[in-house]
């Protein structure tokens, strides 16, 4: 390589070190546009996209968003997420004809097992049904990142760290988002306490909605459970290498490695009534009774609608 050739490339890297530096400040110092109006991690995201252009800089590609959504990497995974969606898991979707007509919205599903794949398909049911509209987001456990090939991947299809300052940035930007407010609790459940609700925590999910003024939509997913049924958790050997638990199913890890293949159950998807938030103002998220109560009726309804799911579909396997 000619000395050229080493220049460029060094700076090309000490710009890609400064433009990551910067976002890690913006991040943690700014969450919303300031009192002009004025988006500093818009602007930031603006400036690292027009630098990406410049050669060399192979380090920062363009269609890599704010959050490490990869473009490219989720055009490349559209086969085998139609594989999953269509043939896989037969995923039958329902009550997205009564979304309102201009999003974005909070999406809040019951949860299952350690890898994100009711999320994946949450995501790709909306996509499809608005290819339109921004793709929405889909958040993911802090855990997640510990997972050493997993994570990444998660993070280019459009995985986001869970939390309400993440949330609030994917809705003001217009991006919908999927909340799973069961956490851990939801995916750490064993095979006998399938489709029961866990408790949603101290209620962000609703007081990101209100606050953000966008609809709040529950969804029940049935099937999502029985593709890697969890008999039960080891968890103090899981601890150890900083995971939740670990899983033992019917064939992980008896089967090793090809334990961890989901398995071919049936799924469907419901979307239920959207709720309006917009018209109780910002100022409504900071009332403990009405969050309470906001939150189990979310609970609820997402309880409802599972029972009813699991009650139509005529077996596990469709």
């Amino acid at each position: 390589m000619s000395g050229r050739d080493d220049r460029e490339d060094s700076g090309a890297s000490l710009l890609t070190d400064a433009l990551a530096g910067l976002r890690e400040r913006l991040q943690g110092r700014i969450g919303a546009p300031d009192a002009d109006g004025v988006d500093w991690m818009e602007l930031y995201e603006s400036a690292r996209r027009r630098f990406a252009q410049v050669g060399g800089m192979r380090d920062v590609p363009a269609e890599i968003d704010d959050f490490g959504m990869d473009a490219a990497a989720l055009a490349s995974a559209q086969g085998w997420l139609d594989f999953l969606f269509d043939r896989w898991w037969r995923v039958e979707v329902s009550g997205l004809d009564a979304l309102p007509d201009a999003g974005p919205y909070l999406f809040a599903a019951n949860h299952s097992g350690l890898l994100p794949w009711d999320g994946l398909m949450v995501v790709h049911a909306l996509a499809r049904h608005d290819p339109a509209s921004p793709r929405p987001r889909f958040l993911v456990a802090d855990w997640i990142a510990t997972l050493p090939f997993a994570a990444p991947a998660i993070t280019r299809l459009g995985g986001v760290r869970a939390c309400r300052e993440n949330a609030a940035r994917l809705l003001r930007t217009k991006r919908s988002v999927v909340a799973f407010p069961e956490g851990a609790k939801g995916a750490a459940k064993v095979f006998r306490h399938r489709y029961r609700v866990q408790r949603f925590g101290r209620g962000g999910v609703v007081r990101t909605a209100l606050s953000m003024g966008v609809p709040l939509i529950p969804v029940a997913v049935v099937g999502a459970e029985e593709a890697h049924p969890v008999l039960f958790k080891v968890e103090a050997l899981a601890r150890s290498v900083g995971l939740p638990f670990l899983p033992v199913t019917p064939t992980f890890p008896a089967l090793g490695p090809l334990g961890l293949l989901p398995l071919p159950s049936k799924w469907s998807i419901t979307f239920g009534a959207p709720v309006d938030t917009a018209g109780l103002g910002a100022e409504a998220a900071r009332d403990e009774t009405l969050v309470w109560r906001m939150t189990e009726s979310l609970r609820d309804s997402i309880q409802t609608m599972l029972d009813a799911g699991v009650r139509r579909r005529p077996s596990v396997w469709g």
